[in-house]
C-alpha cells in the first residue's frame, strides 16, 4: 500500500478582506470625545452620562453608553431609554467621530453596580443594600435616606448614620417586598 503525506496547504491570507470600521482617533482621545459630543444630549434628555466605553466587537467598534437618573430614587423608562438612544445615534452621525458602521449600545447601570458616590446610593434609596464597612462585618439595611455623604440605614438592630468614606464596598439586594413592608 503506498501512503502519501497530505498536508492541507496552508491558509491564505487575503488582503482584500473587508477592513473593521476604525475609529477616527485612538482610544481614550476618541472617547474623551464622544463624551464631549453626547453629554449635552444626555443632559438636554433629563438623563446623567454615566460612562462611555468605545472598544471593539468583531468587525465592528462598539460604542456603549450607560445613563441614568441624575439624583434621587426611580428608573430610567424604557420610552426614555429609547428615546436618548435616538438622540445619541444623531449626534454621533452629525460629528462623525466613527469610521464606517458601528454598534451603538445605550443602557443603565443595572442593579448590580456598585455603589460608590453620593449620588449611586441616592439612586438606591428606599432599596436593601448590603453594605460592608471598611472595619467589621457585612450587613443588609435599608437605606432610608442620603444626607451630603452621610447614608442613613435602618437594619434589624435600629437605625443608623454611615459615612460613604467608612464602606469598603456596598450594592443594591434584590427585594421583593416593599419597603413599608419592613
Amino acid at each position: 500500500m503506498n501512503r502519501q503525506n497530505h498536508k492541507r496547504p496552508p491558509a491564505r491570507r487575503d488582503n482584500h478582506a473587508p477592513q473593521a470600521p476604525r475609529a477616527k482617533g485612538a482610544g481614550s482621545q476618541l472617547q474623551a470625545r464622544v463624551i464631549e459630543a453626547i453629554e449635552p444630549v444626555v443632559k438636554e434628555s433629563g438623563l446623567y452620562l454615566e460612562s462611555v466605553k468605545v472598544g471593539r466587537g468583531g468587525q465592528r467598534c462598539v460604542v456603549r453608553v450607560t445613563v441614568d437618573l441624575p439624583a434621587g430614587p426611580g428608573g430610567v423608562g424604557s420610552d426614555q431609554l429609547a428615546e436618548v438612544s435616538r438622540a445619541i445615534s444623531a449626534r454621533l452621525d452629525d460629528v462623525d467621530l466613527i469610521e464606517g458602521a458601528y454598534n451603538l449600545e445605550v443602557s443603565t447601570p443595572g442593579a448590580d453596580r456598585l455603589l460608590i458616590e453620593p449620588r449611586h446610593f441616592s439612586r438606591a434609596q428606599g432599596r436593601l443594600i448590603k453594605v460592608t464597612p471598611i472595619e467589621g462585618k457585612p450587613v443588609v439595611a435599608r437605606l432610608e435616606a442620603v444626607e451630603g455623604d452621610i447614608l442613613v440605614l435602618r437594619g434589624d438592630n435600629g437605625t443608623w448614620r454611615q459615612p460613604i468614606r467608612d464602606i469598603a464596598k456596598a450594592r443594591v439586594q434584590i427585594s421583593f417586598d416593599h419597603p413599608d413592608d419592613n
